[in-house]
């Protein structure tokens, strides 16, 4: 340990202890998130969460910057206490992220993914080696049902500041894979209105208006998505570190004969999925003036 961590001081969570904080990141075990946070929130302190107690209130945002962030005037409902905002489980960021642009211009019916984890998505100390190694697990326990109701509500239309959720029907299974940093999920989606091909989905990706593009946050990255021509990409090893790990990866987008299209997306599940879009969004909030000056 290093000293500069060794000599750290170690107090109560509770805000009369820790004293004047501008706002918190929230990392707690979801089995203590719910007091503690509740209790920074009452304290006008705002709360930055990434445990799943709060991500089904319908007073507060489930946010991907990106994908909604006029979201973010949930929190006036808060009772006019300091307000909470959480991040998504590790998989609904990319799978929101990249279902965005096409539930827009095609209107989502019904959506089938089983997901490929990477080992660090199970915390430490994870998964045994004599479990994983040369194997897939396939089944990751209270993963599945987080992935529906999450990503309806990121999908999902502000009306003052009540979510208007769509209704399309969500098949998940999740399994853990032996690789180490990037949750990658395979996809298969019907629509509304079927799209005319591959390609007009490849562009309408291209043409996806990023609304945070032109706010110079700085966690946001350079190039939100990633899209690939070669039909062995996106990779884990390879692309999860772009941009910092912050960035969307796409691949194999093709017409299916059940589903209107099938398609491949990965992105960084610590990174993207957990710190740094924990980061981004304090990013937005700071932007947008809710908080203090730092």
């Amino acid at each position: 340990m290093s000293d500069e961590i060794a000599h750290l001081t170690i107090k109560e969570c509770t805000p009369e202890a820790l004293g004047s904080v501008d706002f918190v990141f929230s990392g707690l075990d979801s089995n203590v998130a719910s007091d503690i946070e509740a209790c920074f929130a009452k304290a006008s302190i705002p709360v930055i969460s990434n445990a799943k107690k709060y991500r089904q209130d319908p007073n507060v945002p489930l946010l991907i910057p990106e994908v909604n962030p006029d979201h973010i005037s949930q929190i006036s409902s808060q009772d006019g206490f300091g307000w909470i905002v959480t991040n998504t489980n590790c998989v609904a960021v990319p799978l929101s992220l990249a279902l965005k642009p096409l539930h827009d211009r095609f209107g989502l019916k019904n959506l089938s993914l089983t997901t490929l984890q990477a080992l660090s998505g199970a915390g430490y100390p994870g998964v045994s080696s004599l479990d994983i190694l040369a194997n897939v697990i396939p089944f990751i326990s209270a993963e599945e049902p987080k992935i529906a109701p999450e990503t309806q509500k990121i999908l999902g239309l502000l009306n003052s500041t009540l979510i208007e959720r769509p209704s399309f029907t969500v098949d998940a299974t999740c399994t853990r894979v032996h690789t180490f940093n990037g949750h990658m999920a395979a996809v298969s989606c019907r629509f509304s209105t079927k799209p005319s091909s591959a390609e007009e989905v490849i562009q309408t990706l291209k043409e996806y208006p990023n609304p945070i593009a032109n706010m110079n946050l700085p966690t946001s990255p350079a190039q939100l998505y990633y899209l690939y021509e070669q039909q062995s990409y996106p990779q884990p090893r390879l692309h999860a570190d772009c941009d910092k790990g912050m960035s969307l990866h796409i691949g194999r987008i093709r017409e299916g004969d059940f589903f209107h299209i099938n398609f491949v997306c990965m992105a960084h599940n610590t990174i993207r999925g957990a710190a740094g879009g924990a980061i981004l969004n304090a990013e937005l909030f700071h932007k947008k003036g809710y908080l203090k000056q730092i």
